[in-house]
């Protein structure tokens, strides 16, 4: 007779539910512990943690992620991305945002490949984020959306005060749309495709004044 695994039966016991809860706060610590030294190795770490390990985890419990593309899903990601694309071009105008961006060296001269490069990462994020931690636990309704949100600031740390102020919010509502889609392809279009926008806008002179879009926004009580 083999040996007993410890902890084995209690493995057994547990619903998909909390299996992709504590596989994903095992993935958030991992992910904290790596330090990529660029984009290539961003990407490498991203796709790895956030993107492989929940695939095969969802693979081998029958479970899905989110990867799908339906009449709805292209509905809401053409609502998601109409309601996001101004916030973009404000936050284009802020000088801590343009001080900040592009991430990892970006330019003119390489922004499509680096552009292809972000969206691997973002892909990667909103696999784990919407997917692992939103859609795949869907049977938990709408409060799904609520799961990440403070993880997902924390992971924003460091980025302009304005973004970290807005990322749990943006995390709701990106999990909320996603839910409704039952697909993460609304937010990776918001996410991936807003990202290049912004890097775009950045390395361009302002659609909006500066010093207009500062006074707008100076109730905040952040850093612009």
């Amino acid at each position: 007779m083999s040996p007993r695994l410890p902890g084995r039966g209690l493995l057994a016991r547990l619903s998909w539910v909390q299996r992709a809860l504590l596989g994903g706060l095992a993935l958030a610590v991992a992910w904290s512990l790596w330090y990529p030294a660029g984009l290539n190795e961003r990407v490498v770490k991203d796709v790895v943690l956030y993107l492989s390990v929940p695939a095969a985890l969802a693979v081998v419990h029958g479970e899905h992620l989110g990867w799908r593309v339906d009449r709805r899903a292209v509905r809401n990601t053409l609502l998601l991305a109409a309601f996001v694309t101004p916030f973009y071009l404000v936050g284009s105008a802020l000088p801590t945002v343009r001080a900040y961006y592009p991430m990892w060296n970006g330019s003119l001269e390489n922004f499509w490949v680096h552009s292809a490069k972000q969206f691997a990462v973002v892909v990667a994020a909103e696999t784990y984020y919407r997917g692992l931690l939103c859609v795949s636990v869907r049977d938990l309704g709408r409060k799904a959306a609520l799961i990440s949100p403070v993880l997902y600031a924390f992971h924003h740390l460091g980025k302009p005060p304005i973004e970290l102020l807005l990322s749990g919010p943006t995390d709701v509502l990106f999990g909320l749309v996603d839910y409704e889609s039952n697909s993460i392809l609304p937010s990776v279009v918001a996410h991936g495709l807003g990202l290049a926008l912004l890097d775009w806008l950045v390395l361009h002179e302002p659609v909006l004044p500066p010093d207009a879009v500062v006074r707008w926004l100076s109730w905040l009580g952040v850093p612009l």
